[in-house]
């Protein structure tokens, strides 16, 4: 028994480290990857492979969120009513999506997301001398929690995947600045995610917290790297890992048969 557990916790303490590094670089959780590893490696159902997720994803949520926080602090003000908004939202598109066909919504989140990664690999670079535009009006900022609170509904992740690009494209702000702003998105909801996953018993916790603990020692190291990175190198990485999600979104139907 203790020869068939041992490395199976040690894979997961090694992906959880893995997923908890690329968190903390590009501000998300890491469900979107660990989920259908869970299922097609393990066997998982669905939404349990979900809520699992979920238990590697606040910690590294949380921690990533206050180290982004201690390099560019956001007010405490807008940083709650973000995640307000993102919660309300999460919660009421939730009950939406359970009552629509999901390989439809997934489709569409999909095609959503690979257009977005494609404009964002095709955007003209800013020419060197021109001078950058000011940051828009941070008012209507919160209202970017309705729309990263609608993807974390839908489908229990990609809210930061969505959030990001609208606050560096819209509100013009720097790459690691909005992924620092998408947290306080991401993070509480991730957290009634959780709670509610977790109500229903669709949290294998045996798995969970291995992935959670390896997450715990990278994620401020994703977070270092992200601050080091150049802002167009960042920009770049960031779109091809939206691209590479689309992708995967829309062939792993096929995949898991």
């Amino acid at each position: 028994m203790l020869h068939t557990a041992l490395p199976a916790l040690l894979m997961m303490l090694a992906l959880g480290a893995a997923l908890g590094f690329v968190g903390g670089l590009f501000g998300i959780g890491g469900g979107i990857i660990v989920i259908p590893l869970l299922v097609v490696g393990f066997g998982m159902d669905q939404a349990v492979a979900q809520g699992t997720a979920l238990v590697m994803m606040v910690p590294n949520l949380l921690i990533a969120w206050r180290r982004y926080s201690q390099r560019h602090p956001v007010a405490l003000k807008t940083a709650l009513q973000i995640g307000m908004l993102a919660c309300l939202t999460t919660w009421a598109v939730a009950h939406v999506a359970t009552r629509l066909a999901p390989d439809t919504m997934r489709t569409v989140f999909s095609l959503f997301l690979l257009a977005l990664a494609v404009r964002l690999l095709t955007k003209a670079p800013a020419s060197p001398t021109a001078v950058a535009p000011p940051p828009r009006s941070l008012r209507c900022m919160p209202l970017v929690g309705v729309v990263g609170g609608g993807a974390m509904g839908l489908l229990g992740v990609g809210g930061g995947l969505v959030a990001t690009p609208i606050l560096t494209g819209w509100f013009r702000q720097k790459q690691t600045v909005a992924q620092s702003l998408s947290l306080a998105l991401v993070a509480p909801s991730a957290i009634i995610a959780l709670l509610t996953y977790s109500a229903a018993e669709r949290v294998d916790w045996n798995m969970g917290l291995p992935l959670a603990i390896g997450g715990l020692f990278t994620v401020s190291a994703g977070v270092a790297v992200a601050h080091k990175l150049p802002e167009k190198r960042m920009q770049a990485a960031f779109a091809w890992m939206v691209l590479c999600t689309a992708v995967w979104m829309l062939v792993k139907p096929l995949v898991l048969g």
